[in-house]
């Protein structure tokens, strides 16, 4: 009887880092991060939530000069993806910012010391902050961020006791992938910009993070239960592919 002989073990090739690098976009200076993946039959390039940075994915072993030609090509694009983010304007006094979907002109009131808070002045929205001026951004998320606490711990608390679902812990983040997310553990996790979106996708986004605490996937079951917490569900979806990017860009260092 011939002994058994043992398949030779395949060497498997670790894949290379990615590679930084960056991108001039008609004078506009962009962090690409280049990634080789060995499953990739093509060339993807993103931009990412809120338009500061570029990520491209390509097959492994791909030729240099295949990749410049690749983004050559596609500046004209590049371009017109970023145009929408060319706007955005510097928080400073007298510039705007959304607080749940309504447009608060900053005033800054030259007082050292003062809550941050969002006053009615003459049916004008009005954003009032104190402290030094190079720390108008920081203060500003700072009350963002308090303010999204008191919306999201509130709505999700509401849907989770609907549907009996106990919620184990609730923390803000400032996450750029996703807007939430939700552990088997059943602690759930948001990004605080999105308390300047509408109140109607501020509920979706909590009711999408509590339907996981039932359904840990993106099935059938789960979008019924998130459209039973949320009957706006597919409105406040259009609003954050539309719009969510865009608050992504907002700058407050």
């Amino acid at each position: 009887m011939s002994p058994l002989l043992s398949k030779p073990r395949r060497s498997v090739r670790k894949p290379a880092p990615p590679e930084t690098r960056t991108l001039d976009v008609a004078g506009r200076l962009m962090p690409l991060t280049i990634k080789q993946h060995e499953l990739a039959t093509r060339i993807t390039l993103r931009i990412e939530p809120g338009g500061r940075a570029l990520k491209m994915t390509i097959p492994s072993g791909l030729a240099e000069r295949e990749v410049n030609a690749f983004l050559d090509r596609h500046q004209g694009w590049l371009l017109t993806k970023l145009a929408k983010f060319s706007t955005e304007v510097g928080l400073r006094d007298g510039s705007s910012i959304l607080l749940r979907g309504i447009s608060h002109r900053i005033q800054h009131t030259g007082s050292l010391r003062g809550l941050t808070e969002a006053v009615v002045v003459d049916g004008t929205a009005i954003l009032r902050v104190s402290g030094m001026p190079e720390h108008l951004g920081r203060r500003i998320a700072t009350f963002l961020k308090k303010e999204a606490r008191s919306d999201l711990e509130r709505l999700a608390r509401f849907h989770s006791r609907s549907i009996n679902a106990p919620i184990n812990s609730i923390a803000m983040k400032d996450t750029r992938s996703r807007w939430g997310s939700c552990s088997s553990q059943g602690n759930l996790s948001f990004s605080w910009r999105i308390v300047m979106a509408p109140p109607s996708v501020i509920d979706y986004l909590a009711a999408h993070e509590v339907a996981h605490l039932k359904e840990m996937n993106h099935g059938p079951k789960f979008w019924a239960l998130c459209n039973k917490l949320c009957p706006h569900m597919d409105e406040a979806k259009y609003w954050l592919k539309r719009h969510g990017s865009l608050l992504h860009a907002i700058d407050f260092d």
